[in-house]
C-alpha cells in the first residue's frame, strides 16, 4: 500500500480549487457532452468534497491535539512549581518540628528536675514537721 499524504489546503486554496471545478463544469456542459459528464462528475465531486472535508477535519484534529499538548505542558509546569513550593514548605515544617522536639526534650528534663526538687522539699518539710511535733 502506498503511503501518500495529501498536502494541507487552506480555505483560500480550497475556494480557488472549487472555482476551477465550477469553471470546468460550465465548459463541459456547454460543449454538449453533458450526458457522459453527469454520470462521472457527481461521483468525482463527492470524492473531491470528501477529500477536502477530510483534510479540514485532519487540520482541526491536529489543532486540537496541539492545543491539548500545550495545556498538558502548562499543567506540568504548574504542578512542578507547586511541588517545589510543597517541598520548601515541608522542609520548613521539618525544621520547626525539630526545634519543637528539642524544646520538648529540654522542658521534659526541666520538669523532671523540678519534680525531684519538689519531692525533696516535701520530704524535708515533712521531716521538719515531725520534728516540731
Amino acid at each position: 500500500m502506498l503511503d501518500f499524504q495529501f498536502p494541507v489546503l487552506h480555505e483560500s486554496e480550497i475556494q480557488e480549487l472549487l472555482s476551477l471545478f465550477e469553471t470546468d463544469q460550465q465548459v463541459t456542459s456547454q460543449s454538449g457532452s453533458e450526458d457522459t459528464n453527469t454520470a462521472v462528475c457527481p461521483s468525482d465531486e463527492r470524492k473531491r468534497r470528501r477529500m477536502i472535508s477530510n483534510r479540514e477535519s485532519a487540520r482541526r484534529s491536529r489543532s486540537r491535539k496541539k492545543k491539548h499538548l500545550e495545556n498538558l505542558s502548562n499543567e506540568v509546569n504548574r504542578l512542578v512549581a507547586q511541588n517545589r513550593e510543597y517541598k520548601n514548605l515541608l522542609g520548613s515544617v521539618k525544621h520547626q518540628c525539630h526545634l519543637v522536639g528539642r524544646d520538648n526534650e529540654r522542658l521534659t528534663y526541666e520538669y523532671l528536675s523540678l519534680r525531684n526538687k519538689l519531692q525533696d522539699l516535701c520530704r524535708i518539710l515533712a521531716t521538719l514537721q515531725m520534728q516540731l511535733q
